[in-house]
């Protein structure tokens, strides 16, 4: 457990290429050829990482500007994913997470039941914040370990759904989105485009990147669309004029490199998925694989990343007017594009639906996050997380996650009843998709 936890520290940037690596060469790929892709793998997610670094220390000082400036005084702070994937591997239960959901992916993966091969261990920690916080909520542990192999489950069941849709808008073939904020955004975006279809008025509002830009020029260019954005939210937060052009140019520079980098991390995972592809098709006739990855892969899209920086003020905003919310959002604001990253998919790059989406998505994260308050932070004491004098926090992602919600509440109110239920709703929709994979397509 101790080398899987040292090598998990690592960082995705190292540990993945060399899983990656070692993958390739089962799959028979040349090592030279393996070597390079993994690498470039790695490459790319340091490259994205530096991008998400400069989107973060950019809206960071915005952010504070305008806590500050409108006198916004809640009582609980977002601390955001890196403090809550802390606290998720810190706990007694979250070093166990890793193996829990590998052996759940290669049980599932040998019964059929999913196509799906998540390599993206890192992001097992969103499995891990579920037990931890179910087993800190009732004191059973076994609770908090079937608990992770539902939410693996269920990670799986979303990866395979909307993998088409994935191949389609994205243009990631053979991936799958196994990420845990992002992957349940797809059914959840669903329904709200049903909905969308048929209120008058908004089933006719229609933007997205082409549009704006056909219609604004040289200002609906995605990059100068960023600029834009930047400067205004820099005015919004009163920050200096050199300060607000500064954030103008830092988002013009996430909206251009981010793309970049997810091309990057595509042209070394091709390969990849080719040989795996090839390797199932040979050994397992009729059967398709996935390869598992983070929605990192989809936040560079230019829809995703325009969406999401609108609705920065907009969460700050509701944040004020909502009553009952006690959430300051801060940490996971410039996790934005990956709450709405399946959103996107859906309403296939339509930036309004994207937003209001967004807002209602945000609205619940909010009442969820300070409904979780009070287990988050006594969850991080037992992690012996840094509170830096803070009486009460959270986080707005998986900590204001509907799903995370749906397995907390109920596990803690009907503890086993509800557990095996959800696992058995999980079950069910596994076999329902792999039954519905084997009925043949008809015109």
């Amino acid at each position: 457990m101790g080398i899987l936890q040292w090598f998990v520290n690592l960082g995705a940037s190292v540990f993945l290429p060399i899983l990656l690596f070692i993958f390739a060469l089962i799959l028979g790929i040349k090592p030279g050829k393996a070597f390079k892709s993994a690498l470039t793998v790695g490459v790319g997610f340091i490259g994205l990482n530096l991008v998400i670094n400069l989107l973060t220390s950019s809206l960071g000082p915005a952010t504070k500007s305008m806590i500050s400036n409108y006198g916004l005084h809640l009582s609980t702070i977002d601390v955001g994913w890196p403090a809550a994937s802390a606290i998720a591997y810190g706990t007694a239960l979250g070093a166990m997470a890793i193996p829990i959901g590998v052996l759940t992916n290669v049980v599932l993966l040998f019964l059929g039941l999913t196509k799906t091969l998540n390599v993206d261990i890192w992001n097992y920690w969103h499995i891990a914040l579920v037990g931890s916080i179910l087993y800190t909520a009732t004191g059973n542990m076994w609770l908090g370990i079937v608990s992770m192999i539902v939410g693996a489950m269920f990670t799986y069941f979303f990866a395979d759904l909307a993998a088409p849709t994935v191949e389609k808008y994205y243009g990631l073939p053979g991936i799958s989105i196994t990420q845990g904020l992002s992957a349940p955004g797809y059914v959840f975006a669903l329904p709200l485009n049903w909905l969308f279809d048929r209120i008058p008025g908004i089933n006719k509002i229609h933007i997205n990147p082409a549009t704006i830009q056909k219609r604004m020029g040289v200002f609906g260019d995605t990059t100068v669309l960023g600029a834009v954005i930047g400067l205004v939210i820099g005015l919004l937060a009163k920050q200096p004029i050199n300060k607000a052009l500064n954030l103008a140019v830092s988002m013009a520079a996430v909206m251009m490199l981010m793309p970049r980098m997810v091309s990057l991390l595509m042209e070394g995972l091709t390969p990849v998925s080719e040989g795996a592809n090839d390797m199932v098709k040979k050994r397992f006739p009729g059967r398709q694989l996935y390869i598992g990855m983070d929605s990192a892969l989809a936040i560079g899209q230019e829809s995703v990343l325009s969406s999401a920086l609108l609705l920065v003020p907009i969460t700050l905003f509701l944040a004020v007017i909502l009553p009952g919310n006690r959430v300051l959002p801060f940490g996971d604001l410039a996790t934005i594009p990956f709450f709405i990253a399946m959103f996107a998919a859906v309403f296939k790059g339509d930036i309004f639906r994207t937003v209001l989406a967004g807002i209602i998505d945000m609205v619940i994260s909010l009442y969820v996050a300070s409904w979780f308050a009070p287990t988050f932070t006594t969850l991080a004491k037992a992690a012996s997380f840094n509170m830096n004098g803070n009486g009460s926090i959270t986080t707005l992602s998986d900590g204001g996650l509907w799903l995370n919600f749906i397995y907390v509440f109920t596990g803690e109110k009907f503890q086993w009843f509800a557990i095996i239920v959800l696992f058995l709703v999980a079950l069910g929709l596994l076999i329902w998709q792999n039954k519905l994979r084997k009925v043949p397509a008809t015109d």
